[in-house]
């Protein structure tokens, strides 16, 4: 027998708690999920210092757990676990989570977020949070009058590279072949700035450091072959992220790179009741402040379509 819901919040950063927050106080009595990664890409970040109300800073994982706390204390039940198929064809919707739980809820909420992309290099793992990030806007601050490093060829690497020319001494960029995919503007400016050296035809081969952090990297030329060290104290990878949507293909009207489309100006996504925000729909901003405020949206955009349809 399928466990009857009335809104179902897949995912839980911040845009996913936000989201239960409201829902929560409005009287939904909404059940989430909180995935494969409890609190979402946050808890894999040391220091939030751009989140409005923390004036001195805060551990991603203890503003995880405040959001969740926060959560709760309205009534959200909040469950481990991860869907894993969905039906949005029929109404109520159908979700399971672990291909085993079945679900039945009138309004779903999805927040499932996106994943950075990696090299594969062991370093990552080795040092992240200790020198090796996947976002300059968050991190990049941590790095004023130091020298770093930004993989990629893309618009994001090109804008990471510039912002972090605004802090940093000096900013390396490792690009993997004899040209950039960044738009024309976005190329002229990193090619333009002197604080930006760009290394074509390059890889990195290893993160070097210590107990302290990340000193360094060693990169090869793929063309010569050449090996080269160069010390620096931050490492960026900006080689794009993935949205977690697999499981709603087919179902969801997706842009070209997978991220979830939602009506402008709101949370909705082509099929009525079925709500996306955070990362799962935003691929510019991608900050934990926006996905809270999208996790705002998306609950009352449910709130008022249950209303409107007699469900609530």
């Amino acid at each position: 027998m399928a466990e009857k819901i009335k809104c179902l919040i897949i995912g839980s950063g911040p845009a996913g708690y936000t989201a239960a927050i409201y829902a929560s106080r409005a009287g939904l009595q909404p059940v989430m999920y909180q995935g494969g990664q409890p609190g979402g890409q946050l808890t894999t970040t040391t220091e939030v210092d751009n989140f409005p109300g923390y004036p001195n800073g805060v551990e991603g994982p203890a503003m995880m757990q405040d959001l969740e706390n926060q959560a709760k204390r309205f009534g959200t039940d909040v469950r481990f676990g991860m869907a894993t198929r969905v039906d949005f064809n029929a109404q109520p919707k159908k979700v399971w989570i672990d291909d085993q739980i079945e679900l039945e809820a009138d309004a779903v909420i999805i927040a499932t977020g996106a994943s950075a992309k990696w090299l594969g290099l062991e370093g990552e793992k080795t040092f992240n949070g200790l020198g090796v990030s996947a976002c300059a806007v968050c991190d990049g601050f941590f790095y004023k009058n130091q020298v770093v490093a930004v993989v990629g060829a893309g618009d994001t690497a090109a804008e990471e590279a510039s912002y972090l020319a605004n802090l940093c001494t000096e900013v390396h960029m490792i690009v993997r072949r004899n040209e950039m995919r960044a738009s024309l503007i976005m190329q002229e400016r990193v090619k333009n700035n002197p604080k930006i050296h760009i290394h074509w035809n390059s890889e990195t081969e290893e993160i070097l450091g210590d107990t302290n952090g990340v000193t360094g990297i060693r990169i090869k030329n793929n063309v010569s072959g050449e090996t080269e060290e160069i010390a620096l104290t931050g490492f960026f990878v900006a080689i794009g992220h993935q949205p977690n949507t697999s499981i709603f293909k087919g179902q969801l009207d997706m842009d070209a790179q997978e991220y979830l489309i939602t009506e402008k100006g709101s949370s909705r996504t082509n099929i009525p009741g079925v709500f996306a925000c955070g990362d799962v729909q935003d691929s510019i901003y991608r900050q934990a402040v926006t996905a809270a405020g999208s996790g705002c949206m998306a609950a009352l955009d449910a709130e008022r379509w249950l209303a409107a349809n007699h469900l609530h």
